[in-house]
C-alpha cells in the first residue's frame, strides 16, 4: 500500500533544510492541521495527546526516495524479496499457521499462500513491523513536499484509531510511510477493511495473527481476488511481437495470446493450463531483454495492496515456492542494465521532447504517455519499441 516516488536530491534536500531551519512554520502547519482534524470529527483531547510535542522526522524524506520497489532493479528486488531465506521462512511459518491460514482462506476466498507471502513481503513474518512513530511520520509527509495530501488523510485515519479506541497512541509503530501491522496497513484501509477476527473486541494486526490473516484476506477480496484463480505465468513472446500490446490496458483472452505465438515458457501450453477464455495482460517489466508475463485479474488485486509491479511480481512468486511449487523465472534479467535516478527520467523526458515525441510532463515519472512517446521514437530509431526507459536507452536518445 506504498506507491509514490520523490527524489532526495530534488525534493528531499529542499524538505529536510527548511524543516530544521524553520520549526516555526512546523508549528504553524500543526495548528491549522488541528482545525482540519477538528473539523473532521477528531476530539480536542486526542489531538493534544497525539500531537503536543511533535517534530519533524527528517529521516522520512529520505526513505521516502529510496522505496526498494521503485529505486532498485527488478531482478535486484526480487533477489532479495524472493530469496532463499525467505521462502524457507515462508514455508515454516505456513506450515505453523496452516489451519488459521486455511480458515482465513475458506472464509474470505484469498489462497493462503497469498496472504503469507504478503506477511513475507511486508514484515518478514512480524520479524521487522517498523519501529517509526506513526503520528511523527505522516505528519512529516503532510507538512511538506509531493504526498502532503496522502500524508493529511492518513494523519486524520491514524487519529480516528486513537479516538475510536481501536489502538493506543504509542501502539501506532510502523514504517516510515505510517503503514503498521504484520501485513503493513495504512490507517485509512486499517479503518476500511480490518477484521476482528477472533471477536474479541479490537482488530489487532500488531499481534494478533487471526485479526492480521483475516484483515488481508480481505482487502484482497474487496479487490477481486479470487481463490483458485492464476495469478498469471511466465511466457515466451513470438519474433517480431508488437511491444504496444505490453505493459497498457490491452486485455486478451488466453486463446487470443496463443493464436498470436505467446506460449508458456514450460510446463502445459496457455490452452491446455487456463480456460481459453480468461483474459489476461501482458507485463514485460524490464522491457525486451527481460522475461514477460501474461497476468490475470488477481495479479490485478494484489497491485491494489501495492500498487508496484516489481511487489505485485515478487508476492506472486513467493507464493509459489511457499505452496511447494516452482516460482523461479527461467528467462535471465538484463542485469547489465541499470534503474534510472529521477534526473536522468526527465533528461529521457526532455530529449523525448527536443526530438518532438512529447512524453507530457517532465516529472520524472514513465508513465503511459512517456511510454508512448519513448516506443515512437524507439520505432523511428529501428529499437525494439518496447517503452523501457532504460540507461542504455537514454544513452542512444542523447
Amino acid at each position: 500500500m506504498k506507491n509514490w516516488l520523490i527524489s532526495l536530491g530534488a525534493f528531499a534536500a529542499v524538505s529536510l533544510s527548511s524543516a530544521q531551519a524553520a520549526p516555526a512554520d512546523f508549528e504553524r502547519w500543526l495548528e491549522s492541521f488541528r482545525a482540519e482534524a477538528a473539523a473532521a470529527g477528531i476530539s480536542q483531547s486526542v489531538l493534544d495527546e497525539a500531537l503536543t510535542g511533535l517534530t519533524i522526522n527528517p529521516r522520512v524524506y529520505e526513505l521516502n526516495d529510496n522505496q526498494p520497489e521503485f529505486s532498485r532493479g527488478i531482478w535486484d528486488y526480487l533477489d532479495s524479496a524472493v530469496s532463499a531465506t525467505r521462502v524457507n521462512n515462508g514455508k515454516t511459518k505456513y506450515l505453523e499457521n496452516q489451519r488459521l491460514l486455511t480458515l482465513i482462506e475458506s472464509a474470505y476466498g484469498v489462497d493462503a499462500e497469498i496472504v503469507a507471502a504478503i506477511w513475507g513481503l511486508e514484515s518478514s513474518y512480524g520479524a521487522i513491523m517498523g519501529s517509526h512513530d506513526a503520528i511523527q511520520a505522516l505528519a512529516t509527509l503532510a507538512f511538506e513536499g509531493r504526498r502532503t495530501g496522502y500524508g493529511r488523510s492518513q494523519l486524520i485515519g491514524a487519529l480516528k484509531i486513537i479516538q475510536h479506541g481501536y489502538a493506543e497512541r504509542d501502539e501506532l509503530k510502523g514504517s516510515w510511510a505510517g503503514a503498521m501491522g504484520h501485513t503493513q496497513f495504512i490507517p485509512t484501509t486499517y479503518l476500511a477493511y480490518a477484521v476482528d477476527h477472533d471477536g474479541d473486541g479490537k482488530r489487532d494486526i500488531w499481534s494478533n495473527l487471526g485479526d492480521v490473516f483475516a484483515s488481508t484476506a480481505n482487502y484482497l477480496s474487496v479487490s477481486g481476488y479470487r481463490a483458485g484463480d492464476p495469478w498469471g505465468l511466465e511466457v515466451r513472446l513470438p519474433a517480431g511481437f508488437d511491444y504496444a500490446l505490453a505493459d497498457s490496458d490491452v486485455k486478451k483472452a488466453v486463446v487470443e495470446w496463443a493464436a498470436g505465438g505467446v506460449e508458456a515458457i514450460r510446463g502445459p501450453g496457455l490452452i491446455e493450463r487456463f480456460d481459453p477464455n480468461m483474459r489476461g495482460r501482458l507485463i514485460i517489466p524490464a522491457g525486451a531483454r527481460g522475461p514477460a508475463f501474461i497476468v490475470f485479474d488477481n495479479f490485478g488485486a494484489i497491485l491494489k495492496y501495492n500498487r508496484s509491479t516489481a511487489y505485485a511480481l515478487a508476492v506472486s512468486l513467493l507464493s509459489e515456492e511457499i505452496a511447494g511449487r516452482n516460482g523461479a523465472i527461467v528467462t535471465a534479467w538484463p542485469r547489465d542494465d541499470r534503474p534510472l535516478s529521477l534526473d536522468e527520467r526527465k533528461a529521457l523526458q526532455q530529449a523525448l521532447k527536443d526530438r518532438g515525441f512529447d512524453p507530457g510532463p517532465v516529472d520524472g515519472i514513465i508513465g503511459a504517455g512517456t511510454k508512448r512517446a519513448l516506443r515512437a521514437w524507439q520505432i523511428q530509431a529501428g529499437l525494439p519499441a518496447d517503452g523501457y526507459a532504460s540507461a542504455k536507452v537514454l544513452d542512444a536518445l542523447r
